[in-house]
């Protein structure tokens, strides 16, 4: 039973002293935390004028990723929105540089309606296609006596009710029968019915564009503004009267719709090889025409802003060492003001280790207090930028802000700490106040 007692007592042994260990850390750590909120509570001024430069980065920076945040929801929300799994096949690639789309655009080919009719004849799997096409200058609207000088005009198929982004409030969309028979009918947007309608119902009321009558079958829901230009005034009309009254060879887009995501790439592959060979074009030579989904306007707008980071990264990094070195200035200065205390501790028996962690922890806690403050100073901030244009504070932002501050503050933290470590305690004892 003894040799049972011994050999437990030895098992239990390094558990034992792991846990003192650890315990003594969380001691020491808690400890050096409670004497650096002290010690900063007692210098409020000094501690407010170190703090400056990592709360101003802490800010730049996060107000910065709160921006391109709130810009790339209000991108994809208002501009990449092309429809749940839809790409566009048109007659240019809209994310290419100036030399590309110049070349393109002597090279490619408008998208027809012939182009169209081959797709759905020859495309398979897809859960929906349609197609659009719009006139330049845009033309002017009649309704009794009052006028809009410009509305956006589209001819469009039946099935992009299914596809595009305008929603039926009331009334209906166009049908497969207005398209057969080219009718003169219209559906139109709010801006519309706030001009001409205000106090009457649109349904059955005919409207002049261009001179020509169309008579109201629906009104679309409200869609809003995008970077204050109204993306509600506008007349669809069937593609086909479209032709017929404006333009008789237009130059369409095809949206394509796919049952998922996963099965958009396999689709575009297919649009593509489909419309090579209907071009007759060698494997040599690039596309004649653009596959475009919310991805190639998503991956340009963020080119854009990748940019506008790197230098804000580089603003903030130096207001960051600025802030480092006066927190290591600083605490120079209170190791040197406080040698005598640091002499009275190691007399009593505290350690290298209990000197070094105490003035880590209390750059650290500085540090970290300037990126608290400058995390909320973001947040006000934010709300005001978003008041006026788009702003979104993401939960990485704080994170990395909070992260950032309090790294600086640690790394800029270790010299002093380390000089007030190796203070021998006779001389820091006879060192005077």
């Amino acid at each position: 039973m003894a040799v049972f007692s011994q050999a437990e007592a030895t098992l239990h042994k390094p558990v034992s002293r792991r846990a003192h260990a650890h315990s003594s850390v969380w001691v020491t750590s808690r400890e050096a935390f409670f004497i650096a909120l002290e010690t900063l509570r007692t210098h409020k001024l000094r501690t407010t004028l170190t703090l400056l430069g990592v709360v101003i980065a802490t800010t730049t920076l996060i107000v910065v990723m709160s921006v391109i945040n709130g810009m790339n929801l209000y991108i994809a929300d208002h501009i990449a929105n092309l429809g749940a799994n839809t790409f566009i096949l048109s007659q240019f690639q809209w994310a290419q540089g100036e030399e590309a789309w110049l070349k393109a655009r002597r090279r490619n080919k408008p998208i027809r309606m012939a182009d169209y009719e081959f797709l759905k004849a020859n495309l398979k799997g897809y859960k929906a296609m349609g197609a659009t096409g719009s006139i330049w200058p845009r033309p002017g609207a009649r309704y009794q006596g009052k006028t809009i000088d410009e509305v956006s005009l589209l001819g469009a198929t039946a099935s992009m009710v299914d596809i595009g982004g305008e929603q039926v409030e009331y009334g209906r969309f166009i049908s497969e029968a207005d398209e057969r028979h080219s009718a003169p009918v219209c559906f139109i947007g709010q801006d519309l019915v706030t001009q001409f309608f205000s106090n009457v119902d649109p349904l059955g009321k005919e409207i002049y564009v261009s001179g020509m009558p169309f008579e109201v079958i629906g009104v679309a829901k409200k869609i809003g503004t995008t970077f204050g230009q109204s993306q509600d005034n506008f007349v669809f009309l069937p593609l086909t009267t479209f032709k017929k009254d404006f333009l008789g060879r237009p130059g369409i887009n095809v949206s394509v719709q796919a049952w998922n995501a996963q099965q958009m790439s396999l689709l575009e592959d297919e649009v593509r090889v489909l419309m090579r060979v209907r071009h007759h074009l060698p494997y040599k030579e690039d596309d004649d025409f653009g596959i475009n989904a919310s991805d190639t306007i998503m991956g340009l707008w963020q080119r854009l802003t990748g940019s506008i980071f790197a230098i804000t990264i580089a603003v903030v990094a130096v207001f960051m060492v600025v802030g480092g070195i006066v927190i290591m200035n600083i605490m120079l200065a209170s190791v040197t003001e406080r040698t005598h205390e640091i002499g009275i501790r190691k007399s009593l028996g505290a350690r290298r280790r209990d000197i070094l962690t105490q003035f880590v922890m209390e750059a650290s806690v500085m540090a970290a207090l300037g990126g608290a403050l400058g995390v909320l100073l973001a947040e006000l901030v934010s709300m005001v930028i978003n008041h006026f244009f788009a702003s979104s504070m993401p939960l990485s932002a704080i994170l990395v802000g909070l992260t950032l501050s309090t790294g600086v503050g640690l790394f800029f933290g270790i010299y002093p700490a380390s000089q007030a470590a190796k203070l021998d305690p006779i001389e820091a004892l006879r060192t005077e106040n």
